[in-house]
């Protein structure tokens, strides 16, 4: 027994020299997440790491007008993904409902200062913005809801099960070929982090539009053609 424990504890101290990074990072992300969020997080993983190789978007509906960026604090990520979104439905002439909210967030809080600032700079300004705690009532009123990461979407899935089909991880609206799964938190990131953040987020929200204003001139040509004869 006390040889079993001290194996136990040797291999726990030297982990990090045995294994590679990436697989101790894994772990250690596995770790973090309550008993009952594991197997969800395993499952999501996987998922997207065989979706990673699938060159089609998610299937977000056609019928989509209520859309919901989430994150982890509604200071960074997902406000700026409500006001590219918005700024996107301006210039398409769209009429859509678009919410963010933090699954963590502090209520009232401001924007990161970093996010006004590399907001500033892409045009568009959060310093009005105050942070939202996600709600069950957003959840339900949502047509699609958008998770910046796995454990967002853990943390969506675990709460809001009912929820399952309308989340998605904005990262696949990536740039084709260059799909990044998560688009990563820069609260720890700096300024510059901050800013390729916001330049993923600029992409992913553009690709997002064009795809449902494609979809949507798609069903409406179909609509208008003529009957069989």
């Amino acid at each position: 027994m006390n040889i079993a424990r001290t194996f136990k504890d040797g291999f726990a101290r030297n982990a990090k020299k045995l294994l590679p990074e990436a697989v101790v990072r894994e772990i250690q992300l596995y770790r973090a997440y309550g008993a009952d969020e594991r197997l969800l997080y395993v499952r999501v993983r996987l998922a997207h790491q065989f979706a990673l190789g699938n060159t089609k978007l998610p299937q977000v509906p056609q019928s989509a007008r209520s859309i919901l960026f989430v994150c982890f604090g509604n200071i960074m990520r997902s406000p700026m993904c409500e006001a590219l979104l918005n700024r996107e439905l301006v210039f398409q002439g769209a009429q859509y409902r678009v919410m963010s909210a933090g699954l963590n967030a502090t209520e009232g809080r401001p924007a990161h200062d970093w996010a006004v600032k590399a907001a500033g700079e892409l045009g568009i300004s959060l310093e009005n913005h105050r942070a939202q705690l996600l709600t069950s009532e957003m959840v339900k009123r949502a047509d699609a809801i958008f998770a910046m990461d796995y454990k967002n979407q853990v943390q969506l899935l675990s709460r809001w099960p009912d929820a399952k089909k309308k989340i998605f991880l904005l990262g696949a609206y990536a740039s084709p070929g260059c799909r990044v799964g998560e688009i990563a938190d820069p609260y720890y990131l700096g300024l510059e982090g901050t800013r390729r953040c916001y330049a993923i987020l600029t992409t992913c929200v553009q690709n997002f539009a064009r795809s449902q204003s494609i979809q949507n001139e798609t069903i409406s040509q179909a609509d208008n053609s003529p009957g069989p004869y």
